[in-house]
């Protein structure tokens, strides 16, 4: 098997969108609320060109995805970290956590934040991320967890 993570191109934005999609879909929400969250979801091409992407390819095949970007010189936030749902549970999101945390680590960053979708909560904590807060969604119930980690926890996990 051929694993490879390259820099994402501003062409893939339609193959992320929509692999986005899939993966946010796999956790059961409902095709009325996946249509309420499409601009919401969408990859833009001028996202790409301000913000760190990095596409996962197993054997030429587009698996998984990551894009973050600058808060302030101290903290890189997570935007979005995204795997096609017959890959979801094989080890490829901690791959491509591992990676991230890798290009933040070499950046210079200290610290990482992120908003998690609340299906991937316990990921982020197996991973060494806590929740700090919680934000609150236009599903009646439903909260996002606000997440954290400092960079250098990297070496101890």
């Amino acid at each position: 098997m051929n694993l490879i993570i390259e820099r994402v191109h501003a062409a893939d934005a339609q193959l992320l969108t929509e692999l986005t999609f899939r993966s946010k879909a796999y956790w059961k929400y409902s095709p009325e609320q996946m249509e309420a969250w499409r601009e919401e979801l969408k990859i833009t091409s001028d996202y790409l060109e301000y913000s760190s992407a990095y596409k996962l390819l197993v054997d030429d095949q587009l698996v998984g995805y990551y894009t973050y970007r600058p808060i302030d010189a101290a903290t890189a936030k997570l935007d979005n970290l995204f795997i096609e749902p017959e890959f979801i549970g094989r080890g490829y999101g901690n791959y491509l956590l591992s990676d991230f945390m890798m290009q933040v680590q070499e950046a210079g960053f200290e610290r990482v934040v992120l908003d998690a979708d609340p299906n991937s909560e316990a990921f982020y904590l197996s991973y060494g991320f806590r929740t700090v807060g919680h934000l609150k969604t236009d599903i009646e119930g439903r909260f996002m967890p606000v997440m954290e980690r400092l960079v250098q926890e990297e070496s101890e996990s």
